[in-house]
Order: structure tokens, then C-alpha cells, then sequence
């Protein structure tokens, strides 16, 4: 047995059945022979992605793997690690690196050091006797506290010298902890909601990684107090936003019912969120009184002046809460149950009165807004999965598109590489075999990993993808360069997407016209459910328009 052997049997121990890698490693072959199947990709980032989008989907419970050969490999790699990183999504990096002896030997480039400042563990193993101990706390920390992704450098010669008779090979599978909470911290944090006079709950993605029950729990406690819920973007899912009282998500671009309720809070409620200010998130936060329940102290008083915490579990603190405030309102004669329902209900017809023009266009090129409106209508919310790429995608979906269960819809935008949601997509399908898994992507995002719906075909992972092709960098607009647009036309790209995908052997079509976008998605749904990844590319007009767009 040789350190690669030993390597890939721990993984296997710890629940790993895939891993990417683009050779060589050493692990590809010495996973395989563990039962670990190898996906190989046509860009490392786009395997960083999918393993990104596998964590996600399973809550961390199962590790997305990439593995980097050395030297290019592992600098290829490191944006999808950094978008990871910002959206804390637990994933193992398992980069190769130059033996032993050349490091610290220029150019030698060692994965430990450059990565240390987007993972949250970055070390590599410096003996083979030492791989079981340094694995067990790479999986300790990717299951313990605010997840991220974990990185372990593999040094060649570790992985393909002999084991000795002496070094042990036994293995203890890695049990993640979690905390409850203090109960007095959450007595207090039960008395500021209901003492509130228009407070709102704020959902993050520590919600979604508590897994379980944790969203219903989250529900009965909205129901219990009658306080509106919105989500951060990487929460949203975590309440279904066809519920009475959810605001949508807070993002770059959001819901009338996020802003009019935002504006009129006294009091911010965040459960399972790091309370992160990002430079277009809605942060109108600084004159509220903010309650925190996070499992990460590097969240508190981070970004903005907490007034009361309580660190631990979402889902654990949730059960506590509800049962604190089922106590508060069966000792008082006059409930302090909130009834916003009304309110919110107005809100909203308001502002769907306004978009509908827009999301029921028969305009050509086709409005994006028609696209999602279509996408809406014509699939199964509680069988799909959807996610969005950086840019006009992000800030026309996320508003508009009702995630309905837990996991239903991937958001992010802490960090906003072009190009990430096909990886997340292909990651998604791999968690959910079963559910249709979409991903939106504009032309220039598709320009920069399309080449990767190759790896769908041949690697047997089938989603859909809708490219909305305004042959422009839409999100660009005339004042940010007018001079270079004026000029050379910088802003402008083009090109036939659909022929690409068809090269690459993935079902596809091109769509001109808007009243085919439905039917066009219902057979690329039907091709997916084949077992086929489908390409739809819809030929879309620059679109100005976002609802309250902070930037």
C-alpha cells in the first residue's frame, strides 16, 4: 500500500464516492481501486464548483471532493475555492503538491500557503505516518462550526512511497458537534422578538446547514409570532416564499415586500446568518436592534453592533426558542402574536401589478424576465433545483423565482465569479438524481466554462442549462466605460451557444421567439429526465430594469 492508497481508503470511510480531478494526482487511480469514482473535467474550476454544489444540496452531511494535480492544477483551481470560501460551503481540496524536498525552492508552488486565505483550514501532511491524523482534522473541521472549504496538500512523494509495517492504518470516522446554545441567552433573545413592535426574521444559510427539520422549525416559529420572514441570498429556501408571511430574499435586487418592511423594522431577527455586510445586499441594518443566533463567534459585532447573541445549532436554538415563546404567550392575557399578513398580501399584488408587464412580455428579443416567468410555470418547484450565475441572471431570478422547499434553489453572490452555476448544477444533479436541475447563465458566463456540458455528456450528469444571450455584458452600464464602449465596444461579445453544445454532443436549441420559451423548456426537461443534459439557449434583449438594484 502506498500513501494514495491509504489517502483514498480514509475517504471512502468518511462517505466519499466521487471525487474531481483532472490527472495527475495519484488519487484518480487509487480512488478508483477504493470504489471512489473519478470525474474528470475540461476546467478545474468548474469541478471546484461541482463539488461546491454537492455540499450544498446534502447540507455538508456528504463532502464534495476535488483533487488538483500539482503546480497548475492547483492554481487553476483557486477561484471556485475563493467563491467557496465567501459563501462558506464545506468542501475537501486535496491538492498534489512538488516532493518534499523542493519546497521552499523557487518557483515551487505550495497549495497550503496561497490558499490559506480563502479555506477555512489550509495544511499539508508532512510525513506519510501522519495521513490518518491530518485527515481526521480536515474532516473535523469541515463538520464543525461555520463550514468552509478545508484544503490538505498532498506532497507527490507522500502519496506514492511504500507504507511501513508500523504506521497504523486504522481510521475513526469524523462526528461533526454542534451547541445548543446558552439557554438564558435564548430567554432573552424570546422576550426582544416579542417585545418588538414590527419585527422581521432574517433566515440565512445556517438554517439550510442544520438540516433535518430545521426549515419547519423556522416556519412554526414565524407562524407562532406572526413575524415576517426574508432570507439572506444563500438562505433563500430555507422558507417557502409562497408562504403568507415571507418578505423573498434580501439580495442585490429584491422584493418590494423585503424594502417596505426593511424600512419599517425596529427589530432584526437572524437565525443560522453571519449577518456579512456585502456591497450590494440591502444593508439598511446600522438603526435596527439586531438579535443574532449564529454558530461562528467570528460573526458577532463582524460588520455591524449586535445586541444580543445567542451561538449555537439553528436548529437546536430553534427548538429552544419555540418552546420559550409558547411559555411568554400562554402566560400573558394579551398575546403579543404580530399580524402583518394583510400587509404583506398588499405589498405584494402591488408589486407583481408592476412587473407583470415585464414578466409576461411578448417583446423580441425576448425580455430575460419572460424566461423566468416561463421557467416558473413550467416545471415542479418540489422537484427542481435552481441556481443562477453572477451578474443580470442573479439580480432578475432570485426576486421573482418562489423557492417552495429546502435546497429548491442555490443563491450566492458573496462573491461573484462568472461561470459558477454550471458546476453547482452539475453538483446539484449529482446530490438529486432525481430532480430536474437548472441552471441560468448569461452568454458571457457560458463563454468562460461552456466547454464543461462536454463532462455533463460524458460523465452522465444531465441538467439544464438556459443561456440568455443578450450578446452583451448586460450588467455593464453605458457609464461605467463609455469612452472604451464608444470606441472599441467593450461591452459587446457574441456568438451561437447552442451550436457549442451541439458540438459537445448535448441536446439543444436556440429560441427567438417568446411564446416557444415554455414549450422549448418542457422538452429540454423531458431530454434531462431522459437521462440526457440539455442546452437552451434564448436569444434576450439587454434589460435595464431590477427591482431596487443597490448598485
Amino acid at each position: 500500500m502506498i500513501g494514495a492508497d491509504l489517502v483514498a481508503k480514509i475517504l471512502k470511510s468518511e462517505g466519499v464516492d466521487f471525487m474531481g480531478v483532472i490527472p495527475f494526482n495519484s488519487l484518480e487511480e487509487a480512488g478508483a481501486k477504493a470504489g471512489i469514482r473519478p470525474l474528470i473535467f475540461r476546467q478545474e474550476r468548474v469541478g471546484v464548483n461541482l463539488a461546491d454544489g454537492y455540499s450544498r444540496i446534502t447540507n455538508g452531511r456528504k463532502t464534495g471532493v476535488f483533487a488538483m494535480q500539482a503546480g497548475p492544477g492547483a492554481e487553476n483551481a483557486f477561484a471556485g475555492v475563493a467563491t467557496a470560501y465567501a459563501d462558506s460551503v464545506p468542501i475537501l481540496l486535496l491538492p498534489a503538491s512538488n516532493p518534499r524536498s523542493r519546497h521552499g525552492v523557487h518557483p515551487t508552488f505550495r497549495p497550503s500557503d496561497t490558499y490559506s486565505t480563502v479555506t477555512k483550514w489550509s495544511s499539508s501532511i508532512p510525513t506519510t505516518s501522519d495521513i490518518p491524523a491530518m485527515l481526521r482534522r480536515a474532516f473535523t473541521q469541515l463538520r464543525t462550526g461555520r463550514p468552509g472549504p478545508v484544503l490538505l496538500e498532498l506532497p507527490s512523494d507522500i502519496l506514492r512511497s511504500e507504507l511501513s509495517d508500523d504506521i497504523p492504518t486504522d481510521y475513526a470516522v469524523v462526528n461533526g458537534t454542534r451547541s445548543s446554545g446558552d439557554l438564558q441567552d435564548i430567554k432573552l433573545a424570546a422576550k426582544m422578538l416579542l417585545g418588538a413592535q414590527r419585527p422581521i426574521i432574517q433566515a440565512g444559510q445556517g438554517v439550510l446547514y442544520a438540516g433535518g427539520s430545521t426549515s419547519e422549525k423556522l416556519q412554526k416559529l414565524a407562524e407562532l409570532t406572526g413575524v415576517p420572514v426574508m432570507t439572506s441570498m444563500a438562505g433563500k429556501s430555507a422558507f417557502p416564499e409562497t408562504h403568507p408571511l415571507s418578505l423573498g430574499t434580501r439580495s442585490s435586487s429584491t422584493t418590494d415586500m423585503v424594502v417596505h418592511f426593511l424600512d419599517k423594522c425596529d427589530l432584526i431577527f437572524g437565525i443560522g446568518t453571519s449577518f456579512t455586510r456585502i456591497h450590494h445586499g440591502m444593508d439598511k441594518f446600522d438603526d435596527k436592534t439586531l438579535v443574532q443566533i449564529t454558530n461562528c463567534s467570528d460573526d458577532l459585532n463582524k460588520d455591524y453592533d449586535v445586541d444580543h447573541a445567542v451561538l449555537g445549532d439553528a436548529e437546536l436554538v430553534l427548538e429552544s426558542l419555540i418552546s420559550e415563546i409558547e411559555q411568554l404567550l400562554d402566560s400573558r392575557s394579551e398575546t403579543q402574536k404580530f399580524d402583518f399578513t394583510d400587509e404583506i398580501h398588499e405589498v405584494r399584488q402591488d408589486w407583481m401589478k408592476e412587473w407583470s408587464p415585464l414578466l409576461e412580455s411578448g417583446e423580441t428579443p425576448i425580455n430575460p424576465y419572460r424566461v423566468i416567468h416561463e421557467l416558473s410555470l413550467n416545471t415542479d418547484p418540489r422537484q427542481t433545483i435552481v441556481t443562477h450565475d453572477s451578474g443580470s441572471p442573479r439580480d432578475q431570478i432570485i426576486p421573482f423565482y418562489q423557492a417552495v422547499n429546502p435546497n429548491g434553489f442555490i443563491a450566492w453572490g458573496k462573491s461573484t465569479q462568472l461561470g459558477y452555476s454550471l458546476g453547482l448544477a452539475m453538483g446539484a444533479r449529482m446530490a438529486e438524481p432525481t430532480k430536474l436541475c437548472v441552471n441560468l447563465i448569461g452568454d458571457y458566463g457560458f463563454g468562460m466554462v461552456g466547454l464543461d456540458v462536454e463532462t455533463c455528456v460524458r460523465e452522465d450528469i444531465p441538467i439544464l442549462t438556459i443561456i440568455l444571450n443578450n450578446s452583451a455584458m448586460g450588467i455593464y452600464r453605458p457609464h461605467n466605460f463609455p469612452t472604451a464602449n464608444d470606441l472599441y465596444g467593450t461591452k459587446y461579445t457574441d456568438g451561437n451557444y447552442a451550436q457549442v453544445a451541439e458540438a459537445m454532443g448535448c441536446y439543444n436549441e436556440r429560441i427567438d421567439n417568446p411564446e416557444l420559451v415554455g414549450a422549448a423548456i418542457q422538452r429540454c426537461a423531458s431530454v434531462v429526465e431522459s437521462g440526457k443534459p440539455a442546452v437552451l439557449e434564448v436569444m434576450t434583449k439587454e434589460e435595464p430594469n431590477m427591482p431596487h438594484r443597490m448598485f
